[in-house]
């Protein structure tokens, strides 16, 4: 008989934060997605660039973070991360 409680689950639960210029495309400052589990965090990103077309300009300066830590692409998600994504910061 297998112990279930070592099994990985199959789906995992994630919030998004967004700010800045995701969060005015969005119109939101968080979302909460639904990713197979060891999806690395550059999933989140193409799953919301299917809904928000907007967000695909800034894809290649985008950072990410996840749990206030700052983390590359592909880093897998665990159940219950908060990823913050990172939009490219002008000023002078």
């Amino acid at each position: 008989m297998s112990n279930l409680s070592h099994q990985v689950p199959d789906r995992i639960k994630v919030t998004v934060k967004l700010f800045a210029a995701f969060q005015e495309a969005v119109s939101k400052p968080e979302i909460d997605l639904v990713l197979p589990s060891h999806s690395p965090v550059s999933a989140v990103y193409d799953i919301l660039t299917c809904t928000y077309p907007a967000l695909d300009r800034w894809k290649a300066v985008t950072r990410y973070a996840i749990n206030l830590n700052f983390t590359d692409e592909s880093t897998i998600l665990q159940d219950g991360d908060e990823i913050a994504l990172i939009p490219p910061v002008s000023g002078g």
